[in-house]
Parts: C-alpha cells; structure tokens; sequence
C-alpha cells in the first residue's frame, strides 16, 4: 500500500487514482483479446469503486457546506452513473454484445467527471483548496479506508457499486 507521504494531500491522491484509471482505460483500448479486455475492465471497474467510496464517504461529507452544493450533488449523480455501468461490467463481461461499448462510455463519463473536479479555478478541488479543511488528515483517513477497501477487494471482492443519488427501478438507494 502507499505511504502516507506518498501524496501530499487529499486532492494528491485523487488525481493519482484519476491518473491510474486514465491509464487503464488506455490499456483496454489498446488490449488484444476477450481476457485481457476483461481482466483490465475488472481492474477499472475495482478502482472506480474504491474510489467512488472513498470520496463519497469521506472527502464529499467533509466539504459540504463549505464548497457549492451544487458541485457536490452533481458528482454524486455522476458517480451513480458511472456506478450503473461498473455494476452492468462487472455483472456481464465480455459475454454481453454491448462489453466494449460500455467501458468505452464509462471512461467518458469518468473523463466529464475528472475534469469537473480538476478545473483550475472553478473546480471541485480548487473549491476545496480555498476552504480550511487539513487536507493531509483527510489524506490520512482516506487512505486509511482505501487501504480497507483493497483489502477486502482482494479477499472477498467488493459487492456491487450502491446508488447515492439515482433511483433506477429495481434498485433502492443506498
């Protein structure tokens, strides 16, 4: 796991994760075959949701009310669309006729999503640099979880992404 050092704040370590997933969904453009396609689609799949989790439980909480709600809500409502087709991917593999054309989607939408959070000036985390909050003790504690949550990925594997914002029939929010 990364050291605590390794990234010098919270917003370090999300763009490290945005970096890693960019990476991933390079490989699978580039990747030959069904097994490499999934195995790296499963890959994206399982770092998306550890990071999903880690923002919504703790990086998005700590700055509502200090950055606009209407930043928060909207990456929450990206996030459960991402959510559908990690859990759609995840659930089906290749064996689905649409498998490439949903990891091809889902890295667009994780390409909306990353630059609404990185846009210098009026992103979500240059709101976040203009507030008080220790953003080194919020490295801390979300490394902390993001090391529980690759623990568990590689025990048991993670259950299925959950819904924050959408409703989807069928499924209740979480």
């Amino acid at each position: 796991m990364a050291k605590k050092e390794e990234y010098t704040d919270a917003i370090m370590l999300l763009k490290a994760d945005h970096r890693t997933v960019e990476d991933l969904f390079e490989k699978f453009e580039k990747a030959k075959g069904d097994d490499k396609k999934v195995q790296i689609a499963q890959q994206i799949c399982t770092e998306l949701k550890i990071h999903t989790m880690i923002e919504e439980e703790i990086f998005y909480p700590t700055f509502r009310g200090k950055i606009e709600d209407d930043t928060l809500d909207e990456a929450y409502v990206e996030h459960d669309g991402a959510k559908v087709l990690i859990n759609d991917i995840m659930a089906n593999g290749a064996d689905d006729e649409f498998f490439e054309a949903k990891v091809t989607v889902l890295s667009e939408e994780i390409k909306h999503h990353v630059k609404e959070e990185e846009q210098p000036k009026e992103g979500m985390f240059a709101q976040c640099r203009e507030t008080d909050v220790d953003l080194k003790e919020l490295r801390d504690r979300m490394l902390d979880r993001k090391e529980e949550l690759l623990e568990l990925a590689k025990s048991e594997g993670l259950p299925p992404a959950r819904l924050a914002a959408v409703s989807v029939e069928g499924t209740a929010k979480a």
